[in-house]
């Protein structure tokens, strides 16, 4: 699966970059030869700028390391498992002088249809309770909040029964877990009825009652009313989807908190952490890029490449995270961490976007008319 994506993003470096044939990375080269591989660290530990290695590509190195000295570098950003060309010098073979450092560039903008009218999205991750409580107070907040400005469509993410809830841990639930989920469910359904919401809900790994692997499979379909069939979207976790010709991103695992305690950057300028790692999540063209991959996560590298792919560049990702909230443009994508719906025993926050497309001529431009991180 690896080498799959080591295969195609070395195809989209070498067309957009103009590169020549990749060299290997094992082979002595005086002269600047081009490589292609994948970053990893010579240790157990974390990656720091003295233990990066570039793992080579099957065809050209089948498969060989080399150790990179990034002292010519003025500027990089690299976290293990990121697909890069590197263009530097290998005089002894056994080190990589690196001098120029290629990335892969997001997708092209897809070809889209007459412009719609304007959306409006609300978006919201859980835990939906509060940590000294397994009353779900804030989910009723949010219910009401749906209530009064009827958003066209709510994407809701789990935890919606939260494995790391002190209640949920010891085992003190009054139900089943999966009981507990179905009245959470119904509850969901039924307070946003008189909205009338397109509904979609995202699992988490972090959902007691579902499935623990990534990617995550949609949860298993209630027995609904027809009209509510029509507009309650169970998907999986990551998911691509499409309101109205605005691409959306959604995936509830933490990637921002994950790269973020594993990449490294130097940079001369003002760099902002965030910003570089969308920007990688973007580039490299996958929802969970990095390898290896946290510890709380349970990988199923047989589906990763087929079902945590980015098949286009989103106009919209939202990742929600335990990290503080932002809105960020990246690279013509505009970024959401909609926060927590609960922080400990208070109330967090969730997110609105207003979306409109609009007939671009091929160009990359935002449909996202405002956006916003409201307290709950």
């Amino acid at each position: 699966v690896l080498s799959w994506r080591i295969e195609e993003l070395g195809e989209a470096l070498k067309s957009h970059h103009h590169l020549e044939d990749f060299s290997s990375v094992l082979l002595p080269a005086q002269e600047a030869v081009t490589v292609l591989g994948q970053i990893g660290c010579d240790s157990n530990g974390k990656l720091n700028p003295k233990s990066v290695v570039l793992e080579g590509d099957r065809e050209h190195s089948s498969g060989g390391q080399i150790p990179l000295d990034l002292s010519e570098l003025q500027e990089y950003s690299l976290f293990p498992g990121q697909i890069v060309a590197l263009e530097g010098t290998n005089s002894s073979g056994r080190m990589m002088v690196v001098s120029k450092l290629y990335e892969v560039r997001v997708f092209p903008p897809p070809h889209l249809m007459v412009p719609a009218e304007q959306r409006m999205v609300l978006v919201a991750c859980g835990p939906y309770t509060t940590s000294d409580s397994v009353a779900y107070e804030p989910l009723s907040d949010l219910l009401g909040v749906i209530a009064r400005d009827r958003p066209d469509v709510c994407v809701l993410f789990g935890p919606f029964v939260d494995a790391k809830h002190e209640q949920v841990e010891n085992c003190q639930l009054l139900g089943a877990f999966t009981e507990v989920f179905k009245l959470c469910l119904k509850t969901i359904i039924e307070g946003t009825r008189s909205a009338g919401s397109q509904l979609v809900l995202v699992p988490s790994l972090r959902d007691v009652h579902h499935e623990f692997v990534y990617p995550q499979p949609p949860f298993p379909c209630p027995d609904l009313p027809r009209d509510d069939r029509l507009r309650v979207h169970l998907v999986p976790e990551p998911c691509t989807l499409d309101i109205d010709g605005v691409i959306l991103g959604l995936t509830s695992t933490d990637l921002i908190f994950h790269m973020g305690s594993e990449e490294i950057s130097s940079s001369s300028g003002v760099s902002d952490r965030f910003t570089r790692i969308l920007r990688h999540i973007l580039t490299q063209r996958s929802y969970y890029p990095l390898y290896p991959p946290s510890e709380e996560l349970n990988v199923d590298y047989e589906h990763l490449y087929s079902h945590a792919s980015l098949p286009v560049t989103p106009d919209v990702l939202v990742t929600p995270s335990e990290l503080r909230y932002f809105l960020k443009d990246v690279l013509g994508c505009v970024c959401i961490n909609p926060g927590r719906l609960t922080k400990g025993q208070v109330g967090g926050t969730y997110g609105r976007l207003y979306l409109q497309r609009e007939d671009t001529q091929g160009e990359r431009k935002s449909p996202c008319v405002a956006a916003q991180v409201v307290k709950i």
